[in-house]
Order: structure tokens, then sequence, then C-alpha cells
């Protein structure tokens, strides 16, 4: 199974970004962390970016479930939603 992203190792790796002058202006000026704040974001992206996948990839067999749903009501009814 894939781990997600704020399951991976804390290992850190150097890499080379390219941020907006005023943005790195205003994270100097809150004196926040750029790399975590830069780290953040990627892993906001990425989780984003997998309930898309996952989303396409289900969109169908929700749809039909709903549709079945709809039409039929729910195979089983709890016992606080029936009428007395």
């Amino acid at each position: 199974m894939p781990r997600h992203a704020n399951q991976l190792p804390s290992r850190r790796r150097s890499v080379n970004l390219t941020i907006r002058k005023d943005v790195m202006e205003t994270v100097k000026a809150l004196r926040l962390n750029a790399s975590k704040a830069a780290e953040a974001g990627i892993i906001q992206a990425i989780r984003e970016a997998q309930e898309h996948q996952w989303r396409a990839r289900n969109g169908a067999a929700i749809d039909q479930h709903n549709e079945r749903i709809e039409q039929d009501g729910p195979l089983l009814r709890p016992g606080w939603t029936v009428e007395e």
C-alpha cells in the first residue's frame, strides 16, 4: 500500500525551488520557515491530486450506488429510522 505524503520518512532532500520575490519577502517578514511552508503546500497538493485520482477511478461506481439507493432505498434500515 502506498504511503501518504505525511507518512514519509523524515529524511530531508535539498531541492531548488523558484518562488516569487514578494512571497519570499512576506515569508521573511513573518519569520516563517520557507522550507516547511513549501513542504506543507506540496503535501496538500499531493492530497488533492490523490483525491482527484480516487474520485476519477471510483466516480462511476459511486454514481451507480447512489442511483440504486435513490431507486430502492438502503438494503438495511437502522432501527432508529423505523417509524412507530
